[in-house]
């Protein structure tokens, strides 16, 4: 029996190591709604650290406004398995960041639903840069034409 386990374990052992040392944020989330593990990039996309956030309800994890969206992806997400959506992550001290979201249902081996997956890529620097594009974009509409007659 022990023979048997011991490369399950390792197994396991070897995909948490590699979920937790992922480019982009992940997070446990129980059926209930409470965070029960978030990786070290997540954490560092919202300028915390993983401890800071297990516990909490998920919908901490982003930005009050976006709690309506929140929860009709959620209600999205339980019908069709999965959604995503685009979404502002708030950052412990208060500011935000642009975030990729995307949510995956995860059933039991008897089709109960135990929780999902909140899957983060960090898209702020991305966000940034359209938003100073679409100012100077306006801004040079905006200036007059000078007619050459």
């Amino acid at each position: 029996m022990l023979a048997r386990q011991l490369p399950l374990n390792d197994e396991l052992y070897s995909k948490t190591v590699a979920i937790e040392h992922v480019q982009s944020g992940v997070a446990w989330i129980r059926a209930e709604g409470t965070i029960k593990s978030i990786n070290a990039a997540f954490a560092e996309i919202l300028a915390g650290h993983p401890a800071d956030f297990v516990g909490q309800h998920w919908y901490g994890l982003f930005a009050d406004q976006e709690a309506k969206r929140l929860e009709e992806s959620y209600s999205q997400m339980l019908l069709l398995g999965k959604t995503d959506l685009e979404a502002y992550g708030k950052r412990v001290d208060g500011t935000y960041a642009g975030l990729d979201v995307r949510l995956v249902a995860v059933h039991d081996h008897k089709m109960r639903f135990v929780g999902h997956h909140c899957l983060v890529a960090d898209r702020t620097k991305e966000r940034i840069l359209e938003e100073q594009i679409r100012e100077q974009v306006s801004t040079e509409t905006a200036k007059p034409v000078s007619a050459n007659i």
